[in-house]
């Protein structure tokens, strides 16, 4: 299946890994808050990308095990959406890599409801967090 690139619902603990996107108005929505995850380098597997990305931008390094969810979304840009559930600990591994203004962990139920988020990431990570209460 083509894809253009992969996100990471990524929880440490309780909370979510996010990130706060450039100001740089050429990019898509600059200094939203953001997940970790990225474009497609290649033909690399969705898998293959997401794991990448996550480490390249908050420094964890996942295995394909780590994956325990995920969803296509072919709207607005053809993506992979996947989650992790990792122990509070892991918050020691995370750093800030070339790109984003800040890295934080926040309460999923409250990310979704903030203004400055990427509006279409809210629901994804909503019904996300609403399956992953039964894994």
């Amino acid at each position: 299946m083509d894809f253009s690139g992969t996100k990471l619902i990524c929880l440490v603990g309780r909370r979510l890994v996010t990130l706060r996107r450039d100001c740089d108005p050429s990019i898509p929505w600059p200094g939203y808050w953001d997940l970790p995850g990225g474009g497609r380098d290649g033909d690399e597997s969705p898998e293959a990308c997401v794991l990448r990305e996550t480490a390249e931008e908050v420094g964890l390094t996942l295995t394909p095990n780590d994956l325990i969810w995920r969803r296509f979304y072919p709207r607005p840009v053809a993506a992979w959406f996947f989650a992790a559930r990792l122990p509070e600990s892991a918050a020691a591994d995370l750093s800030l890599g070339d790109e984003g203004q800040a890295l934080a962990l926040v309460d999923p139920a409250e990310w979704v409801l903030r203004e400055d988020v990427i509006p279409h990431f809210r629901m994804r990570v909503a019904f996300a967090m609403e399956e992953l209460h039964d894994l």
